[in-house]
C-alpha cells in the first residue's frame, strides 16, 4: 500500500485502523490478504489488522492499527483513510485508500507466506534489489539492465554489511538507483545519508522556490496585486488587473489543512473553488491561467476534484495500471458549477507528481485548453515506501514506484514528463534576470488571440 506526496518524499507504507462490531468484520472476511502487485500482505483479525512488505525473498512486519467506525473502514496512525470491500468471489476483495484513485486487488491466502514466518533473514542489499525487480516498471524504457546492476554492486554491499559501514552500504544503494533520474525514487539511510533527485535540468520544488515563484508572479505579471490565498498559501487566485481573465497557481495537492487528512484538504479545496468561481466570475471571465510550474504533488483525487470544477461534461482522465492488473479508466465527473471557458496550463520540470497526473487528467478536457511552458517532472505513480531488515536499519527506508498512467491511447509521460503545446522558458535564471515571464506572457496572448 502506498500514497503519494511530493517528489523525492515518498509516502508512508499504510497500516490500517477502524472499527468495532461484529458487522464489519462480517462484511469483510477475517484471514490473510495479498494486495496484488503492492508487495504487501494485510493480516485481518476480529478487532485489528497487521501489514506485511513482501518480496519473493522476504516478508517484514510493518504496522498493527485498529478497527474504526466506517463500515469497512480503516485509518492509519498517519490518518490516511482505507476501505475493504468483499469482492464477487469469496477469495477475492478490493482495498481503496482515500486520496488515490482506484482499487486494489486483494487475494485470499491460506495463511502468512512461509518467509513472514521464521525464514533466515536476507540482506539489505537482497531485499533492496528484489523491491525494484518486481515492482519498478521503467528499467526497459531508461535502459538500466537491473540484473547487471546487482552483478555490479553486490560484491560492495556484502563487504559493506559484513564490515557494518553503513556509509557505504547507502553509497551502493544510492548509486544503484541514481541512473534512472526518478523523483519518485528516494533512499533514506537515518544518519548516514538521504538520496532523491529529479530529472536533470529540472529543480525539485520547494518552499523556498515556491516563495521566490510566488512573489515574482505578484510583483511582475499581477502588477503588485496580491493574490487571495487559500488552503495554507498553496492555492492563490487574482483577476488579472484591468481584464476579464483569472489565475489560478496550486503549489501542490495536499497540505491544505491543519489535519492534514484526504477528507479535511478536499473540503478546504471545495470551499476555495466556491470562493473563487463564484456565479459573477462564472458569467464574466472569459479564460484563465493555471499555473502549476511549482507544484510538489500531492492527491491525484483532489486533482480529479479540481478537474472536476473546470468542466460541464464528464470526460475520461486517465487509466491506472500495474504489472499484472487490468487498467482502471479514471473519469472527471463533474460536480457543481464550474468554469468551462479556455484554460492555459503553466507547466516545468518543477511540476510533479499529482501537479502531473492533473494536467493529464486535462489533456481531454472538452473545452478549449493549452499547455505552456516546459515538459513535466515525468513521475506519476504512487509510491510504496519499503524497509530493510535488521534492527541496524529500524530507521531506513526506500521509496519504489510502481504504477502507470495511461492516456486514452495507451501511453505515458514517465521519465519524460507531459510536453507543452506552446514552449516557452520557466523561471531560468535569464528569465528573472532579464525580468521575463515568458510563459505567463504567452498565456495572456494564447487566452486574448483565440488561438
Amino acid at each position: 500500500m502506498q500514497r503519494k506526496r511530493t517528489a523525492i518524499i515518498a509516502a508512508a507504507l499504510v497500516a490500517v485502523t477502524s472499527a468495532c462490531g461484529n458487522s464489519v468484520a462480517a462484511e469483510f472476511p477475517a484471514g490473510f490478504w495479498q494486495v496484488d502487485d503492492y508487495g504487501s500482505v494485510l493480516a485481518v483479525h476480529a478487532d485489528t489488522l497487521e501489514t506485511y512488505q513482501l518480496t519473493a525473498l522476504s516478508c517484514l512486519k510493518d504496522e498493527t492499527a485498529t478497527r474504526s467506525a466506517r463500515p469497512g473502514g480503516y485509518v492509519t496512525k498517519g490518518k490516511d483513510v482505507l476501505t475493504l470491500r468483499p469482492g464477487d468471489q469469496p477469495d477475492r476483495g478490493t482495498l481503496h485508500i482515500d486520496g488515490s484513485p482506484g482499487d486494489r486487488t486483494l487475494r485470499r491466502l491460506p495463511a502468512l507466506p512461509a518467509s513472514c514466518t521464521g525464514s533466515p533473514e536476507p540482506t539489505a542489499f537482497d531485499v533492496f534489489w528484489q523491491t525494484f525487480q518486481e515492482n519498478y516498471p521503467f528499467f526497459a524504457a531508461k535502459g538500466i539492465d537491473w540484473q547487471q546492476v546487482r552483478d555490479r554492486f553486490h560484491d560492495h554491499a556484502a563487504l559493506a554489511e559484513q564490515h557494518g559501514d553503513d556509509a557505504e552500504l547507502f553509497a551502493v544503494l544510492r548509486d544503484m538507483v541514481a541512473p534512472l533520474n526518478d523523483a519518485h525514487v528516494v533512499v533514506s539511510a537515518g544518519d548516514s545519508g538521504f538520496f532523491g533527485a529529479g530529472r536533470p535540468g529540472t529543480v525539485v520544488p520547494g518552499p523556498q522556490l515556491d516563495q521566490q515563484v510566488k512573489e515574482f508572479v505578484q510583483r511582475r505579471d499581477l502588477q503588485q496585486h496580491p493574490l487571495t490565498e487559500f488552503a495554507n498559501g498553496r492555492i492563490g487566485y487574482a483577476d488579472l488587473p484591468g481584464q476579464d481573465y483569472g489565475y489560478l497557481r496550486l503549489s501542490s495537492f495536499s497540505g491544505y489543512t491543519a489535519e492534514r487528512t484526504f477528507a479535511a484538504d478536499s473540503a478546504e479545496l471545495d470551499r476555495a473553488l466556491d470562493a473563487i468561481f463564484t456565479a459573477d466570475r462564472l458569467t464574466r471571465l472569459h479564460g484563465l491561467i493555471l499555473d502549476l510550474r511549482v507544484n510538489g504533488g500531492g492527491s491525484d483525487s483532489l486533482g480529479l476534484q479540481l478537474a472536476a470544477r473546470l468542466t460541464d461534461r464528464p470526460y475520461f482522465a486517465y487509466a491506472k495500471k500495474t504489472r499484472s492488473t487490468e487498467p482502471q479508466p479514471q473519469r472527471v465527473e463533474p460536480t457543481r458549477a464550474g468554469f468551462t471557458g479556455p484554460i492555459a496550463i503553466l507547466t516545468g520540470g518543477s511540476t510533479v507528481s499529482a501537479g502531473e497526473t492533473f494536467t493529464q487528467a486535462m489533456l481531454e478536457r472538452p473545452s478549449r485548453t493549452t499547455r505552456i511552458g516546459q515538459p513535466t517532472q515525468g513521475v506519476f505513480s504512487d509510491v510504496m515506501e519499503r524497509k530493510l531488515p535488521g534492527d541496524r536499519h529500524a530507521d531506513w527506508w526506500f521509496g519504489v514506484p510502481n504504477e502507470l498512467f495511461l492516456t486514452s491511447d495507451g501511453r505515458t509521460f514517465d521519465g519524460a514528463g507531459i510536453p507543452p503545446e506552446l514552449t516557452e522558458p520557466v523561471f531560468t535564471d535569464d528569465e528573472f534576470g532579464q525580468d521575463r515571464d515568458s510563459a505567463f506572457d504567452r498565456a495572456v496572448r494564447w487566452l486574448t488571440s483565440g488561438s
